[in-house]
C-alpha cells in the first residue's frame, strides 16, 4: 500500500499531460495549423505484395495496436504483415498508417519523443492509448474519423488504388486499431466509394461508430482475450441493450460474425500474432490467424468472382 500514493503522484500528472497532447493533435488538424504527413521514409514502400502494375484482389490496411509509434511495422505486427504477404501474393498490403496521430506523424520520431523514449519509455503507450479514449470521445470522435480515415484513403491513392474501382478495402486491425478502422469508414466511403472490409483482432473500440458503409465485420476473438472482454464492458455502445449504437445496429443487420480464436490471448506467447505452436495441429498462434485472415479476405472475393460471373 505504501506504493499506491507514489504511483498515483507520478502517473497522474503523466496522464494529464498525455490527455491535453492526444486532443492537441486532433484540434491541430481541424484547425489546418498542421497539414498531415504523407511522404514516407527513403526506402519503405507505399505498399507491399501484389505487383503495382496489375490490379490486386484487395488492399489491406493494417491497423496495429498501441505499440505502433513509426512507419516501420512493430515487431508483432511485422509479424502478422509478413505471414500475410507470404500467404496471399494477390494482396497488396499498407503498413505504415499511424492509427493514433491525425497528424500522420509517427511518434518515435519527434525529438523529444525520442528523448522521452529512451528514459521513460512507458510515456509512448501511454501517448497511444489517450489517443484511442480520444478517437472514441463524442466530442472529438468526428474530427479523428475524418483526420484518419483521410489519412488512410492518401496512403491507399499513393499506394496505387484508384476510387470507384470496385477493388476493396480490407482493414485489418489489432486491439485499439479497431477503434480506428470502425472509424475511418465514412471517409473512405466518402473518398474512395471502396468495398469496405472490417477485420478486427481483439478488438478494442467503443461500438460507437457508423458501419453503414461497410459490407462486413469479422469480429476475431477468443475467450481467454481479458482485453477485448473488457473493452466490451466498459463502453455502453457494445452492451446489446443499446440497440442504437453503429455496433449493434451493425449486428442487428446481419454484418457482424464472431470467430473463436481459443485459447488465444491479447498478448504474450499464445498471442494472436505469436509464432508459438498450438495443440492439436501444431500451427503457430500466428499461422492460425493469418490462415483465418487470408481465407475471409479469398472468400469474399470468390463470392464477388461468382456473383458477376454471367455464365449459367
Amino acid at each position: 500500500m505504501t506504493w499506491f500514493p507514489l504511483i498515483v503522484l507520478v502517473l497522474g500528472p503523466l496522464l494529464l499531460v498525455e490527455a491535453l497532447l492526444a486532443r492537441y493533435e486532433v484540434l491541430a488538424y481541424s484547425a489546418g495549423w498542421r497539414a498531415p504527413t504523407t511522404e514516407l521514409p527513403e526506402g519503405v514502400p507505399y505498399a507491399r505484395g501484389a505487383d503495382a502494375d496489375s490490379p490486386p484482389d484487395a488492399y489491406v490496411v493494417y491497423l496495429d495496436g498501441i505499440g505502433k509509434r513509426r512507419v516501420r511495422d512493430t515487431r508483432d505486427g511485422g509479424q502478422l504483415v509478413k505471414a500475410v504477404i507470404a500467404g496471399a501474393p494477390e494482396l497488396r498490403v499498407l503498413g505504415q498508417v499511424q492509427p493514433y496521430s491525425p497528424l500522420a506523424d509517427p511518434l518515435a520520431e519527434r525529438p523529444v519523443w525520442a528523448w522521452l523514449r529512451r528514459r521513460i519509455g512507458l510515456l509512448l503507450f501511454l501517448h497511444n492509448v489517450m489517443q484511442i479514449f480520444v478517437a472514441a470521445d463524442h466530442r472529438y470522435r468526428p474530427l479523428y474519423n475524418r483526420a484518419v480515415g483521410s489519412q488512410i484513403a492518401t496512403q491507399l491513392r499513393l499506394a496505387g488504388y484508384q476510387a470507384d474501382s470496385g477493388i476493396p478495402v480490407v482493414l485489418l486491425s489489432y486491439s485499439g486499431g479497431a477503434q480506428v478502422a470502425t472509424g475511418a469508414v465514412d471517409e473512405l466511403h466518402t473518398q474512395l466509394r471502396s468495398p469496405l472490409l472490417l477485420i478486427t483482432l481483439g478488438g478494442f473500440h467503443n461500438g460507437a461508430n457508423d458501419l453503414t458503409h461497410a459490407e462486413h465485420v469479422h469480429r476475431l476473438t477468443s475467450a481467454s482475450d481479458g482485453i477485448e472482454r473488457f473493452g466490451t464492458w466498459i463502453f455502453p455502445q457494445r452492451w446489446r441493450l443499446c440497440r442504437g449504437s453503429g455496433w449493434n445496429r451493425a449486428r442487428g443487420a446481419g454484418k457482424i460474425t464472431v470467430h473463436r480464436l481459443d485459447p488465444a490471448t491479447h498478448l504474450g506467447p499464445r498471442s494472436y500474432i505469436s509464432p508459438t505452436p498450438q495443440p492439436p495441429d501444431g500451427r503457430s498462434y500466428l499461422d492460425r490467424t493469418t490462415d483465418t485472415v487470408i481465407a475471409l479476405i479469398r472468400a469474399r472475393h470468390s463470392a464477388t468472382a461468382a456473383t458477376d460471373d454471367p455464365s449459367p
